[in-house]
């Protein structure tokens, strides 16, 4: 799986270097700005970018904006991105295409190394990976009166789980209860908020929208 890394800290770069590629990765590239990513996007075939949010030249968003436009030039690019905080806007506009393959966490994450490894394979595989405090403050922001109000309290729950990536099965075992169970819940929340069944779109990664942006 080929993969490119975008952070300006050379310790920290160097370190998810030597982290992937000792969990059969091949890192193709590794840059310090959003130049030198955006350049690594357009001109190498990846399988996945982790990108960190603040770069030169001015240390706001550009690593973060350099995804957003290279997904927009080709949609479905998976692209994990890494933030000291959650950037809120962009956040929302980086899951705004329902297309799924993006992950979201917080640096803290990558000290769980086991955890971290695994979001990147899931956002490569086409999943949506957040941080349980990006779902938080996403959720602190929504609208009211958004379809997700059908949702009882435990489905709810349930959702915020499959925000974070996790497999019925997971959130099965997270909530100690079957994994029947929560297939329940989650064919309940796709009628709730209006996702019938369809060969073409990723009811999960549509119920996480809609249950992040209302």
């Amino acid at each position: 799986m080929r993969v490119v890394i975008a952070e300006d800290l050379a310790l920290l770069r160097d370190g998810l270097t030597r982290l992937l590629e000792a969990n059969g990765f091949t890192v193709v590239a590794a840059v310090d700005n959003a130049p030198s990513l955006a350049k690594a996007l357009r001109e190498i075939d990846v399988d996945v970018a982790v990108v960190d949010v603040r770069m030169p030249p001015t240390f706001t968003d550009e690593g973060l904006r350099t995804a957003i436009d290279a997904r927009a030039a080709r949609p479905g690019l998976p692209v994990l991105v890494l933030s000291q905080y959650v950037e809120q806007l962009y956040a929302r506009e980086l899951l705004s295409s329902g297309e799924g393959a993006v992950g979201y966490l917080l640096k803290d994450r990558v000290a769980d190394v086991e955890r971290f490894v695994d979001a990147v394979r899931h956002v490569a595989d086409g999943g949506t990976v957040l941080d349980p405090e990006v779902v938080s403050v996403l959720l602190s922001k929504a609208a009211a009166n958004r379809p997700v109000d059908r949702l009882t309290e435990r489905e709810r729950e349930v959702l915020g789980l499959m925000a974070e990536g996790r497999s019925n099965a997971a959130i099965a075992g997270r909530l100690f209860v079957t994994e029947k169970a929560i297939a329940k819940h989650t064919n309940s929340i796709f009628a709730k908020l209006d996702l019938p069944v369809s060969e073409d779109d990723n009811r999960r990664v549509l119920a996480v929208l809609a249950y992040l942006q209302g």
